[in-house]
């Protein structure tokens, strides 16, 4: 398990926290792998109703640390912890509620597209810059973000890396709620306790006619994923990556 994903209980209610503030919260292949055995692990426990995925104040994540990019980008193919991360988020069954406040780039936008309540802060910027990384958009958003915010909204997102304010996702239906800052935890927790005082089968019944039908989510996440890999090895991919790096170390 990941020293950066804290995995811990309140009552039925499962928090997964993105514990990494000194890199803005950026994922690694080890903290894709914990967050997926928490959410499999989860599903299976009957002591868990709902699953809460917090960051840190003022960051959800930055999305996918860079330096870990350059080295999956030597195996030319993306990571398979991110993949099963992928998969699992597709297909988890349990109530996935979110608390988003400040940074939330790459995948720490697009996990909120299968989240089934978001709450987000009015100083959340989301953000979706894969092709100015020389990539292209994962975790099936390049299906669930035109279905959620429309197809020019969408392509602005993802292909431009135009962000979206957290009132321009309200508005476009990206969000359920913002909050104020001092108040998120506490209102995503207490969507998360009312989600799991509920009948459970009733609301994973209800969850799952719902959510995008499973099959051509996944099909479209595997999609994305061999094009990313075969993106991550591209020289344009790797001129960017080391312009991102140089800009950090400057």
């Amino acid at each position: 398990m990941s020293e950066h994903i804290q995995i811990s209980r309140d009552h039925l209610v499962q928090v997964i926290r993105i514990a990494r503030p000194e890199k803005k919260n950026a994922l690694t292949r080890d903290m894709y792998a914990a967050m997926t055995r928490a959410l499999m692990e989860g599903d299976a426990d009957e002591g868990v109703r709902t699953h809460l995925l917090l960051g840190q104040p003022g960051m959800f994540s930055s999305g996918n640390d860079i330096a870990d990019f350059i080295a999956v980008a030597q195996e030319g193919a993306l990571g398979g912890e991110v993949l099963a991360f992928l998969e699992a988020l597709a297909g988890v069954k349990k109530p996935l509620v979110s608390g988003v406040d400040g940074i939330a780039v790459g995948i720490g936008t697009t996990v909120n597209l299968h989240c089934d309540l978001t709450f987000a802060t009015s100083r959340t910027v989301f953000r979706t810059p894969f092709v100015e990384l020389g990539l292209v958009p994962e975790a099936g958003s390049s299906l669930l973000y035109p279905a959620a915010i429309g197809g020019q909204r969408a392509f602005a997102a993802l292909v431009m890396g135009e962000p979206l304010s957290a009132q321009e996702a309200q508005a476009a239906g990206l969000i359920y709620r913002i909050v104020g800052e001092e108040l998120l935890e506490a209102t995503a927790m207490q969507a998360a306790q009312k989600l799991a005082s509920l009948p459970p089968e009733a609301v994973r019944q209800s969850k799952a006619l719902l959510k995008a039908p499973r099959e051509p989510l996944l099909d479209r996440i595997r999609e994305e994923a061999s094009l990313f890999g075969e993106r991550l090895s591209s020289r344009e991919a790797m001129e960017a990556f080391q312009a991102f790096m140089s800009r950090k170390a400057s």
